[in-house]
């Protein structure tokens, strides 16, 4: 399980992640990654698992990977990130090897692309 502080709660988290972080999609998951607004907050997740997934049972299996898929994650980088993860419906039928290897791909290309955007604006003038 991951600390409180490490969880997205509220819908204006999710939101906001989702609408301006960037996205990548892979055959099991949809990651939103979005830099946190304090330079020192803790990385931050979120997971949606729809009943597109499967059943109750099904859907409780893929959350548990993904969180801890999440809480690797959390210990390579435990800061500066809000992250949102959306399982697909094929996800319900991956194994752990197939998920975790999305994940962890979905999220690399996530962060070269904030990377990206973070040097774009510093050349802009407009990263202060």
């Amino acid at each position: 399980m991951l600390p409180a502080r490490n969880r997205l709660r509220t819908s204006v988290d999710f939101s906001h992640t989702v609408r301006s972080g960037v996205r990548q999609g892979r055959r099991n998951v949809v990651l939103y990654a979005a830099l946190s607004d304090d330079d020192g907050a803790p990385s931050r997740f979120g997971f949606i698992v729809s009943k597109a997934v499967g059943n109750a049972v099904t859907r409780n299996l893929v959350k548990r990977r993904l969180r801890e898929a999440g809480a690797e994650t959390l210990r390579e980088r435990p800061t500066g990130v809000d992250i949102v993860v959306r399982a697909l419906p094929a996800a319900a039928s991956a194994d752990w090897s197939s998920l975790r290897s999305d994940y962890v791909s979905a999220l690399r290309g996530a962060v070269r692309k904030l990377a990206t955007g973070s040097r774009q604006e510093e050349v802009n003038g407009s990263g202060e």
